[in-house]
């Protein structure tokens, strides 16, 4: 099976099972599929030379802020 087909396959149970994601292109030789499921966000990348990356990022618990965490974001990690 060539690395074409394995991500068409991986995105056909994804949609048959109703599981929401988004695809991206970060690396040259690789296609990202982010999945995210209530407490999970999926990071999984498939390569040209067949093999595949998997991270999982799991949620400990859900923070409720108010509009001062968005300046937060950008004074920790703006330029």
């Amino acid at each position: 099976m060539d690395s074409l087909q394995k991500l068409l396959d991986f995105l056909v149970k994804l949609d048959d099972r109703k599981i929401h994601y988004t695809l991206a292109h970060h690396r040259e030789e690789a296609i990202m599929v982010f999945v995210s499921v209530p407490g999970e966000r999926w990071e999984i990348e498939f390569f040209a030379d067949l093999h595949f990356e998997v991270e999982v990022f799991k949620s400990n618990g859900a923070y409720l802020e108010d509009e001062s965490a968005l300046e937060r974001l950008f004074d920790v990690y703006g330029e």
